[in-house]
């Protein structure tokens, strides 16, 4: 490895990782800022069912999400122990096909159960149809998120952001097609964004699939020890994120039982975290590769500073973040919806949002610290401890017992958040002083 000097080479270190994530990042989220865009431009009936069912598919993808989370951190590790890790390609491939099966078949099998749920007899429909395309999109998806964590491993990272973000404008032309209809395409509403989806997470997979097959010489090659390794650290990571996914899209479907507009500003909000953390999480990713790669060549020293300085970026960054969320609440707002209830709700939540966002911040690079050594269990306990034991119940109390309704869940997320930080930051504590002692 080459020899820092200064804190500043550990910087641009992350950074020439982070920056094209950054790009990735940036382009997956303005993916979903397109959908959240043209469907409010729709009307609020279709901004409400794809915020309803785009909640309930997600917490169903996350298994899978997660687990193929674990193939950047794994292969870097075996970097630093000088393994050759190209023969892990096939490997990755069919372990995220026999994902997307699974999570296909569990959406399929939610569908019917949408009409119990609840929710406003218009919203029916057009959730169980989006549900079901994008069931029939998980491969595509678990095909691109697996070969960019294989390609990650490698610290090749320019060409899958930049792929994310041609993909944007393709899936912001299909949006509008599809949504609006043109020429013999009709009018498709939530549908249409759904068909959007399916096309360009297929697209965005079978490239990246190309790209490796030119530039990398891969063989077939079988390992059950890699898929049960695979598990070993994926499983505490999508068992983590979906308790963070459940908690942020219950509080949609249970503000969606009491009005549409309240699952849209869930919505809206959500999008809003997600534009500003794209940041923190690729610098995350950027500290998973540099800090598994330390710790598989056992240098310590590296794997602390690069902890330290990917902690203070990050949360640096999101400082500047919350500064601008407080001073132009409803200018950003107006910018996504401009229906004046939906509009009022989500401006009287930005001053808390922007607190949040810190710890959010700190969060996600501790997270990421934690992929890098191979600890992900303590992932997973911290984010059962501040989202299901604390937010979901608290959120809920002060939401409907108080009367907070949607401010009372967001008091509960930003509660869990500094709960989470001082768990898994303890944890991480103990484990460098027990590195540096051996």
């Amino acid at each position: 490895m080459t020899e820092k000097n200064s804190i500043i080479d550990y910087i641009k270190e992350l950074l020439n990782i982070a920056a094209p994530i950054v790009l990735g990042n940036l382009g997956f989220i303005l993916i979903g800022v397109g959908d959240v865009i043209v469907a409010g431009r729709h009307s609020t009936d279709t901004f409400a069912a794809i915020s309803i069912a785009a909640a309930i598919v997600n917490c169903i993808m996350t298994i899978a999400i997660g687990l193929t989370s674990s193939i950047s951190p794994l292969l870097s590790n075996y970097r630093g122990e000088k393994k050759t890790i190209k023969k892990y390609f096939y490997p990755s491939i069919r372990f995220a096909g026999f994902l997307a099966i699974i999570t296909g078949f569990v959406i399929i099998g939610f569908i019917p159960f949408i009409p119990k749920m609840g929710f406003e007899q218009q919203l029916v429909k057009p959730i169980q149809e989006y549900m079901f395309i994008s069931a029939l999109s998980t491969f595509g998806g678990s095909l691109h998120h697996s070969l960019k964590e294989f390609l990650q491993a490698f610290e090749i990272v320019l060409f899958p952001n930049l792929l994310t973000i041609f993909s944007v404008f393709l899936n912001l032309i299909l949006n509008i097609i599809f949504v609006f209809g043109w020429g013999i395409i009709p009018s498709m509403g939530a549908v249409g964004l759904a068909l959007s989806s399916l096309f360009v997470r297929y697209f965005m997979g079978i490239a990246l699939f190309i790209y490796c097959k030119i530039n990398m010489r891969t063989n077939n090659y079988h390992e059950k020890g890699y898929y049960k390794s695979l598990i070993k650290i994926g499983l505490p990571i999508s068992l983590a994120i979906l308790v963070e996914f459940v908690t942020f899209n219950s509080v949609t479907i249970f503000m969606g039982r009491i009005a549409g507009v309240y699952a849209a500003a869930q919505n809206l909000l959500c999008t809003l975290v997600t534009i500003t953390f794209m940041i923190p999480f690729a610098i995350s990713n950027a500290i998973a590769v540099k800090v598994g790669y330390s710790n598989g060549a056992k240098e310590y020293d590296d794997m602390k500073k690069y902890s330290l300085t990917g902690i203070f970026m990050s949360v640096a960054f999101m400082i500047c973040c919350a500064i601008i969320y407080m001073t132009l609440p409803k200018f950003i707002v107006s910018i996504f919806t401009k229906d004046t209830q939906l509009l009022n709700i989500v401006v009287s939540l930005m001053g808390l949002l922007a607190i949040y966002q810190i710890f959010d911040g700190l969060q996600i690079s501790l997270s990421g610290i934690c992929k890098g050594i191979k600890k992900t269990k303590i992932i997973l306990g911290a984010n059962f401890v501040a989202y299901w034991l604390l937010a979901i119940p608290l959120g809920h109390y002060l939401a409907f017992n108080i009367g907070l309704k949607l401010l009372g869940f967001w008091i509960g997320i930003f509660t869990s958040a500094c709960i989470l930080c001082l768990i898994m930051g303890l944890q991480l504590k103990k484990y460098f002083k027990t590195c540096i002692k051996n």
